[in-house]
C-alpha cells in the first residue's frame, strides 16, 4: 500500500498496485490528515471534546455513585424511623427508660453510623456537581462563539464524509488483502445492562478499564435490545430488536445502523427463550467461522434453528435443524461451526448436547461446567482469546478454552 500528498490541493491519494493492462486496482481519495490540524478552530473543537467526554465520564460515574448510595439510604429509612420512634418515646415518657431500652437504642444508633460516610460523599459530590455546570456553562459560552465564527460551514455533514471515507479505504484494505481481522476493536470490551428494553452500550479499551469503570465511550442505540445474545464482530455491534426477530447492526464507529433484517419465522418476546427466560429467543455468535443466530421457530418445534448468515446483508447463509427444545437449554455457544449447549442456567449445568454443522450430526456429552454463581445469563465464545465469556449472578466469569484435534486411526 503506497500514499503520497498532492501539496497543491492538500490532499492524500491511497493507492494499492497496477494489473497487466496498468490499471489502477484500487485508489481512495481523502483530506490530508494535517491539512485540518494546522485549523486553529479544529484544534479548539478537538479540546473541547475531549473536555466534554471528561464531563460525560465523571456524570457516568457520579450517576453510578449516586445511585448505589441512594439504595443505602433507601434501606436504612426503616432503621432511622426506628431510632426516631424510640427517641420519641424516651423523651415523651423518661421513666420507659432502662438499661435494655438504652442498649437497643444504642445498638440502632451504631448501625447508622455508616451512613456518616454516605452523607459526606454526598456533599463532596454536590460540590463536584457545581464544577460540573460551571465547565458545562462555559463550553457552551466557547461553543456559541466558534459557531459564529464558522458561519455557514456544516462541519457536521464533512464529519459524516469523512466517516464514509475512513469506511471505503478500510474495505478497499481489507480486498488487498490486509491481514489483521478487525483493526482497531483488539482488546476492547462492550458493556450492555440488562436484558430488555435497553439502548446505552458502554465501551472500554481495555478489560482493566472495564473492571474499574473508567474510560469508557457511551453509544446510545436509535433500537432497544432484548435478551443478552449480542455480539461484537468486525467492528459492528449486532443484536435483537426489542418486541421483534430483527436482527440489527449498528456499526461503532459511524454510530449508525448499517443493515437490519427479520430472521424469518423466529420465535420473539420469550416465546422460545433459554431456561432462565429473560427475553433470549434469540442468540448471536461469531467464531472462527463467522456469523451465526441461535433460535427456533414454530414449524421446528421449539427445537433449535442455527443459521449462519451474510455479516453484509445479515441474510441466512444456511440452517439447521438441531432437533434439541430450547427451553431445555441453560445456554449455547460456538466454537469452529460446532454449537455447545448446556442442560441448566443454574448449579450443576453440564454441556450436555453438541451439534457439528460441517457434518450436520449431533451428539450428547457430559462435559462438568464450573457454575460458581449458580445462574448463567449469558455466555459467548471469543475466537481472537479463545476464551468462553459468562454473565454469572452479576459477575463476569471468564473461561480459558483449550482446543483439541482428535486424529482417528484407519482402525478406530
Amino acid at each position: 500500500m503506497l500514499w503520497f500528498h498532492s501539496p497543491e490541493e492538500g490532499w492524500q491519494i491511497y493507492s494499492s498496485a497496477q494489473d497487466a493492462d496498468g490499471k489502477c486496482i484500487c485508489t481512495v481519495v481523502a483530506p490530508a490528515q494535517n491539512m485540518c490540524n494546522r485549523d486553529p478552530r479544529s484544534r479548539q473543537l478537538r479540546q473541547l471534546m475531549e473536555k466534554v467526554q471528561n464531563i460525560s465520564q465523571s456524570m457516568e460515574v457520579l450517576d453510578l455513585r449516586t445511585y448505589r448510595d441512594l439504595q443505602y439510604v433507601r434501606n436504612t429509612e426503616n432503621m432511622m424511623k426506628v431510632v426516631d420512634g424510640k427517641l420519641k418515646t424516651a423523651s415523651d415518657n423518661p421513666r420507659t427508660v432502662n438499661t435494655k431500652s438504652f442498649q437497643e437504642l444504642k445498638d440502632k444508633v451504631t448501625q447508622l453510623l455508616p451512613l456518616l460516610p454516605v452523607l459526606e460523599q454526598y456533599k463532596t459530590d454536590a460540590k463536584m456537581i457545581l464544577r460540573l455546570r460551571e465547565e458545562v456553562r462555559n463550553l457552551s459560552l466557547v461553543l456559541m462563539a466558534i459557531q459564529e465564527e464558522m458561519g455557514a460551514y456544516d462541519y457536521e455533514e464533512l464529519r459524516h464524509r469523512v466517516l464514509l471515507l475512513e469506511t471505503r479505504l478500510h474495505s478497499c484494505m481489507q480486498k488487498l488483502g490486509e491481514q489483521g481481522g478487525d483493526t482497531g476493536c483488539s482488546g476492547f470490551v462492550w458493556s450492555m445492562d440488562g436484558y430488555f428494553k435497553g439502548r446505552r452500550v458502554l465501551e472500554y479499551r481495555t478489560m482493566n478499564d472495564f473492571t474499574k469503570g473508567q474510560n469508557f465511550v457511551q453509544h446510545l442505540l436509535p433500537h432497544p435490545w432484548a435478551g443478552t445474545g449480542h455480539v461484537v464482530f468486525n467492528g459492528s455491534l449486532f443484536y435483537n430488536k426489542y418486541q421483534s426477530n430483527i436482527v440489527i447492526k449498528y456499526h461503532f464507529r459511524s454510530r449508525s445502523v448499517l443493515v437490519q433484517r427479520s430472521l424469518s419465522g423466529a420465535g420473539y418476546n420469550n416465546t422460545f427463550p433459554y431456561s432462565w427466560g429473560g427475553s433470549s429467543d434469540i442468540d448471536l455468535m461469531a467464531d472462527e467461522n463467522g456469523l451465526w443466530a441461535v433460535y427456533t421457530t414454530i414449524p421446528n418445534a421449539g427445537n433449535i434453528v442455527i443459521s449462519r448468515l451474510e455479516p453484509q446483508s445479515l441474510e441466512v447463509l444456511q440452517s439447521w435443524d438441531t432437533g434439541f427444545p430450547k427451553r431445555s437449554a441453560g445456554e449455547s455457544f460456538m466454537i469452529c461451526g460446532t454449537l455447545y449447549v448446556t442442560n441448566s442456567h443454574l448449579a450443576g449445568a453440564k454441556i450436555y448436547f453438541a451439534y457439528y454443522t460441517n457434518t450436520s450430526t449431533y451428539e450428547y456429552t457430559d462435559i462438568p461446567f464450573h457454575n460458581q454463581y449458580s445462574h448463567i445469563s449469558m455466555m459467548d465464545y471469543n475466537p481472537r482469546e479463545r476464551v468462553l465469556y459468562t454473565w454469572n449472578n452479576g459477575h463476569q466469569v471468564l473461561y480459558n478454552v483449550t482446543l483439541f484435534q482428535v486424529i482417528k486411526t484407519s482402525g478406530d
